[in-house]
């Protein structure tokens, strides 16, 4: 085989123009909210803005007009997060490509490298989606660069913003306090009076809708309003949004996976867990342990630890044994966490947007998003595929959300 040059499928102008073509996976809520914007360089730095409802001064006629700037606090900046994955594909799916007269043969090759090119496109999209669902639920974000040095980005969400109901409140428990109108209601004065803005977007999973379907509050209200027929089960987000006056409810139960792979033998017993890569592990979460050898044979362990620096996270005891560099551990992750209902506006209270994905350019041609290219491989004959990635998600208006923890 003599390189990818005579593959048309392989060319950069058409995996590129068939990246673009690709639809994100489903339900990347959090990126197509907010626009991307090319930066001049890999530190951004950007405004921080709280609540921009001021008022033109008066002054006398003939006098010289007050000059101002922008309602800003400060100056944020940090280093972009790069990103990248590639995909091996031999030279029997080569020569495939290659071989005249055989179109059904070409086809199923082609099919391949379509799938290969939009899972990496797919997984890309994903870490993006997870990055921008860290700053606007979290309010921060952190990151590896290159060397392994992590990164962590504050965004400055105001303390207040992030609210932790008592045990007696808690949406799931029934306690004598629990009313989760009041807390809802609490949640949009706030957001009134420190950004100036209504919620345009309630946002949580099927788990908090269920407690909110089940609040015995919100039961009492429906049995008084035009929506107590039995609407509420059948159609609960806007039924519930038009209730609470909350702009639009999202029901966002898109997962995310994160994979290590074991780096030091596993026995029965075994509470601490040596992986290769444990940086987007997190405590509270369930680790699945696959043993690679049988088909759909795991167990689930919940993770009550995570030190990145030593490699491992620490779970409850294992009931088999694991390979080293041959099973691995899987932690599945919602986006919003069982817990957790989300108040925000996209806009603050000029009608701008609150946030962007700010794009920095890398390689040699000084490019700009998502982009794939390839890499002939002498032995094994063979072409990687890579899929790349820079950027930063940026928070202008870090007043425009409330978090409030439920449980």
């Amino acid at each position: 085989m003599k390189g990818t040059a005579g593959i048309p499928s392989l060319h950069l102008e058409v995996l590129n123009k068939l990246v673009t073509k690709f639809e994100r996976p489903p339900s990347t809520f959090f990126s197509s909210l907010f626009p991307s914007t090319n930066y001049d360089s890999d530190t951004i730095k950007w405004e921080l803005e709280y609540n921009s409802g001021g008022m033109t001064p008066f002054v006398a006629p003939g006098s010289v007009a007050p000059a101002i700037g922008l309602d800003g606090i400060g100056e944020a900046s940090a280093k972009c997060a790069y990103m990248k994955e590639k995909m091996f594909f031999g030279e029997d799916f080569l020569n495939n490509l290659r071989e005249p007269g055989t179109s059904a043969t070409y086809q199923t090759a082609e099919r391949n490298l379509s799938r290969g090119l939009r899972k990496l496109s797919n997984r890309i999209d994903r870490r993006r989606e997870w990055m921008m669902a860290q700053m606007v639920m979290n309010g921060s974000l952190s990151y590896k660069m290159q060397g392994g040095t992590e990164l962590s980005v504050s965004y400055g969400v105001p303390a207040t913003h992030r609210i932790q109901l008592a045990s007696g409140d808690h949406w799931d428990a029934g306690g004598a306090t629990q009313n989760v109108i009041r807390d809802i209601y609490d949640a949009k004065t706030l957001l009134a009076d420190d950004a100036g803005v209504q919620p345009k977007f309630a946002v949580c999973n099927s788990t908090q809708l269920k407690y909110l379907i089940q609040s015995s509050a919100i039961q009492t209200l429906l049995a008084k309003s035009a929506f107590g027929n039995g609407d509420l089960f059948a159609n609960p987000g806007p039924v519930l949004a038009s209730l609470l006056g909350v702009g639009s409810i999202v029901v966002y139960d898109e997962l995310y996976e994160v994979t290590g792979w074991i780096t030091s033998a596993v026995t029965a017993s075994d509470t601490t867990i040596y992986l290769d890569d444990v940086s987007d592990f997190e405590t509270g979460s369930k680790a699945r342990f696959f043993d690679m050898s049988e088909y759909n044979t795991y167990e689930d362990k919940a993770i009550t630890a995570v030190d990145k620096a030593a490699g491992t996270i620490t779970v409850a005891a294992v009931t088999g044994a694991y390979k080293a560099r041959e099973d691995r551990v899987i932690m599945r992750k919602k986006f919003i966490p069982d817990n957790v209902f989300m108040l925000f506006s996209d806009t603050d209270a000029n009608g701008e947007k609150v946030a962007e994905f700010m794009q920095a350019p890398y390689g040699m041609n000084r490019t700009y998003g998502k982009y794939s290219d390839t890499k002939d491989e002498w032995d094994p004959d063979g072409v990687w595929l890579r899929v790349q990635d820079k950027g930063l998600p940026v928070l202008y208006h870090p007043d425009c959300s409330i978090i409030i923890t439920t449980t």
